[in-house]
């Protein structure tokens, strides 16, 4: 497939990308190290609950920071579509598609926050249930935004993979630094469907690993959208400099 000179579209949709992922990148180290290990203890359903509601409005301000999260990967596909989708439009729109997959799993974890909120603020009709018991299954509800984050994840990361292919074919970043896209975004998807099968995988390989990598290529890659845009193929550019003369 024969790629286009890169259009204005492509080139705005570069730099919202850039800003998108620096600000979802901010939103949820923000909401997940600034809020929830604030608030939730391991292990300790009754401490957890008691940071909770002593911090309501704080527990609030992450489900708020984890919906923005939402809203800022959507436009983030958006705009990865708009500019991969000259390249391979079948496959911008699957790595569209499994990004989504990953803000759906997102927005469940964050109606299991208001789950256990309702839980631990003891509502009347749930007075027939024991403190000791609301707070358990509150903590059931916060514990399971682990599982969907790694079910998330590996759509996530396979959306990633697939973008990192289309910007190594594209040329309109660096070979070198889309090549570490595809690599570290594989990576994170071996080593989370392993995860499922092996739960203690984890001992062999670390989970901050899983997605750290890909982690660091998402934060390079907008810095690079930001301030060096997308530069024409090898292709694309032989064509404009032919039509030129």
């Amino acid at each position: 497939m024969t790629i286009s000179p890169i259009d204005d579209s492509q080139r705005t949709a570069a730099r919202v990308a850039g800003f998108a992922y620096l600000i979802t990148f901010a939103t949820v180290v923000y909401v997940n190290f600034g809020i929830h290990d604030r608030l939730i203890v391991a292990g300790n359903s009754a401490e957890t609950a008691r940071n909770i509601l002593a911090h309501e409005r704080l527990f609030r301000i992450g489900i708020a920071g984890d919906l923005i999260y939402c809203a800022g990967v959507v436009v983030l596909l958006t705009a990865l579509y708009v500019i991969l989708k000259p390249v391979n439009r079948g496959l911008a729109l699957l790595a569209a598609f499994w990004r989504l997959v990953w803000v759906l799993m997102w927005l469940v974890m964050t109606l299991n926050l208001f789950d256990a909120l309702r839980l631990l603020r003891g509502a009347d009709y749930l007075r027939a249930f024991e403190a000791e018991r609301l707070q358990a299954l509150a903590r059931l509800y916060l514990g399971t935004r682990f599982d969907y984050y790694y079910v998330g994840l590996l759509f996530g990361a396979l959306a990633s993979t697939v973008c990192g292919y289309l910007w190594f074919k594209s040329r309109y970043i660096p070979r070198a630094l889309a090549a570490f896209g595809v690599i570290s975004s594989a990576f994170c998807v071996a080593c989370t469907f392993v995860f499922y099968i092996s739960p203690n995988f984890d001992k062999i390989v670390n989970l901050w690993w899983f997605d750290t990598p890909m982690g660091i290529f998402d934060i390079a890659l907008s810095f690079w959208l930001l301030f060096k845009g997308l530069r024409p193929s090898g292709a694309a550019e032989a064509r404009a400099q032919a039509g030129a003369v």
